[in-house]
């Protein structure tokens, strides 16, 4: 023991120092302690900026932990639970919000074509800019098409109104026939009858779908600019999480993925032109009321595979009635022929040599996704089903092979 070093003083010294005493000692041992961290610190320091390179200017990354330790596996372990609980727990709060997340996304790589097509000439940011402008403009122009006739159609019936009350008195008529069937007026004067409740209720239900629906399409919107503008960078992120050995292999699944989603997109957009444009073109010939309103809404209807047109065309041939029996008739013959047309000609010359995607397949992904997500798992649902059918024949299918 050096000369330098005091002795400790045993139990009983210990006990016979003074409060004072052991509070200066304590003190000093502290000072010690913080200056022997103070020095630790200035240690690391040096070795951290030793350890910076120009290849490296946050340093290489240290040895692996020992995951054989029985006390990392139990934590891996316990961390696993807890990270997959928590995920199942965000992913249930979340759901609507990625949801409009995922179609945001789903039309981003949609339009992703049309951007590339227009980078040929001007720069990435003109061109997305450019198809968002006409996009926009299809939806404006369906507002601005829609709202007139709405507004001209709900004062029409305003104005015709005791004139229908009427008939519905006059058992000789259609709607005296229906009311005597189905008690219409007895059923009208029992809602109007009552407290008002469930009428400013069904009104404030209908005010809050509107908003959330306003909301969402905003949402969207937004969303889909954004990802538009981002996605080679979205693209790069993606791959950089796969391991560098099937990194390449990744990155081609990848690209015939988003071509396939693409290629639907625009092929659906296609389709949707063409069943509006003949929608317009035969009602302007039969004289049927709204031409333009109701090749907007067919159009727009037919983004929905399957059952977008039928659904179109039973409204086109209501409208129709107005007309005549025999131009509704004319009407839903029709879009018989043109659903058809569309089933076996149009879309498996536009879409089905893009997609690749079998016809029983398709009904059964359509089917299966409107009875998840409604509306949108029906939109979305053929190029899932192409990019699952990737995914099946180059990496699945082959191992099951070689087994």
């Amino acid at each position: 023991m050096g000369q330098d070093q005091a002795p400790r003083p045993d139990a009983g010294e210990r006990a016979s120092l003074s409060t004072a005493e052991q509070d200066s000692r304590a003190l000093a041992g502290e000072v010690t302690d913080a200056g022997a961290g103070e020095e630790l610190l200035a240690a690391a320091e040096e070795a951290a900026e030793a350890a910076r390179t120009e290849e490296a200017p946050l340093g290489r990354p240290g040895r692996p932990i020992n995951r054989r330790s029985p006390f990392v596996v139990g934590m891996l372990g316990a961390a696993g639970v807890a990270v997959t609980y928590g995920v199942i727990k965000f992913l249930a709060a979340s759901s609507e919000v990625l949801l409009l997340v995922g179609v945001a996304l789903f039309l981003a790589v949609g339009l992703e074509p049309a951007v590339r097509w227009g980078v040929r000439w001007i720069p990435r940011a003109a061109a997305v800019v450019a198809v968002i402008v006409v996009v926009l403009g299809v939806v404006g122009g369906f507002i601005a098409a829609a709202v007139p006739p709405l507004v001209a159609q709900s004062t029409q019936f305003i104005h015709r109104l005791p004139q229908y009350v009427g008939q519905l008195q006059d058992r000789s008529s259609l709607l005296g026939r229906l009311n005597v069937q189905f008690h219409v007026q007895q059923r009208v004067e029992a809602l109007l009858s009552g407290n008002g409740q469930s009428i400013f209720g069904g009104l404030l239900g209908a005010g809050q779908m509107v908003l959330s629906a306003t909301a969402a399409v905003a949402t969207v919107l937004v969303l889909t600019i954004y990802f538009l503008a981002d996605l080679p960078r979205i693209r790069q992120l993606i791959y950089r999480l796969m391991p560098n050995s099937r990194r390449p292999r990744a990155i081609l699944i990848g690209d015939e993925m988003f071509a396939k989603v693409g290629a639907f997109v625009l092929g659906n957009l296609a389709t949707s032109l063409l069943a509006g444009v003949s929608t317009f073109v035969w009602l302007l010939v039969f004289g049927v009321p709204y031409p333009l309103l109701l090749a907007l809404m067919v159009a727009l209807l037919d983004l929905i595979p399957i059952v977008g047109s039928t659904i179109g065309g039973i409204i086109v041939s209501l409208v129709a009635l107005s007309v005549s029996v025999p131009i509704a008739i004319a009407t839903a013959l029709f879009y018989v022929v043109f659903r058809l047309l569309e089933d076996y000609l149009i879309v498996p010359k536009i879409i089905g040599k893009a997609v690749e995607v079998p016809a029983t397949v398709t009904v059964v992904a359509v089917l299966f996704g409107g009875a998840v997500l409604g509306i949108i798992g029906a939109l979305i649902a053929i190029p899932v089903a192409a990019a699952v059918r990737i995914l099946l024949m180059e990496t699945v299918f082959p191992r099951l092979d070689r087994s």
